[in-house]
């Protein structure tokens, strides 16, 4: 089952307020609302409705598919094998990133609250993978949110290696190509290593004659699903 829906979130910010204009220090008010506008393809296993609750994959991909043309985000990934008929035992979310700009972690926050409200899911194992812009994205939402997730895979991406200390206790299998001269491997082994030093154990595959396609091979291969299924969010994160 494939849907393509129009999320629509909003973010409301308050303060205390007294009139404004006093000189000194006063305490002011501010009230917003952020509408968070994005499409997305939603997969539903083919049993969807005979199990109480399902594990769900966020796929982020990368900065060639981004715009407002849906069947884009078919082009790799779980997305693309879905379409040429993969069955998955897991719900999937795939957004598209509007064109001109990258994932940013307070839209996909709002994406997976709304999802979560409509759907039967297992909120102890929700899953975060991403290749390319959305290698970035995965580390990036990780590191905001690093409590609502059981595992990441961020394939040929990167991050800030500061982000080691929130994340080091995250389940984490990075991919990348040795040959990859867009994104360089370099990036992937920094936040490894910085995740290991916060006594992290990510887990890291290099593939020696990979440029950067990274993810054909890391989506085709079964261990990968059998690997991102087995975990779950330790109690000690909620």
């Amino acid at each position: 089952m494939r849907i393509s829906i129009l999320a629509v979130a909003a973010i409301v910010c308050t303060w205390s307020s007294v009139e404004a204009d006093e000189i000194g220090q006063s305490a002011q008010h501010l009230k917003t609302t952020i509408p968070v506008e994005m499409g997305y393809q939603l997969y539903l296993p083919d049993d969807y409705a005979n199990q109480e609750s399902w594990p769900l994959v966020l796929f982020l991909h990368g900065s060639g598919e981004r715009g407002d043309d849906l069947e884009l985000v078919k082009k790799h990934g779980p997305p693309r094998l879905i379409q040429d008929g993969k069955h998955f035992p897991f719900m999937v979310v795939s957004p598209q990133c509007p064109g001109g700009v990258s994932w940013e972690p307070i839209f996909l926050n709002a994406l997976l609250d709304d999802v979560i409200s409509k759907h039967k899911i297992d909120k102890d194992r929700i899953y975060v993978t991403g290749l390319s812009m959305g290698g970035f994205g995965t580390w990036a939402l990780a590191a905001a949110s690093p409590d609502r997730f059981a595992a990441i895979a961020p394939i040929c991406g990167g991050g800030e290696t500061r982000w080691a200390r929130r994340i080091a206790h995250l389940p984490t299998w990075v991919f990348h190509g040795a040959k990859d001269k867009a994104v360089p491997v370099e990036l992937s082994q920094e936040m490894v290593d910085a995740m290991k030093a916060k006594g992290g154990e990510p887990k890291l595959t290099i593939y020696p004659d990979a440029e950067h396609d990274s993810w054909t091979d890391t989506y085709n291969n079964p261990e990968f699903y059998e690997w991102l299924l087995a975990q779950k969010r330790k109690p000690s994160q909620k």
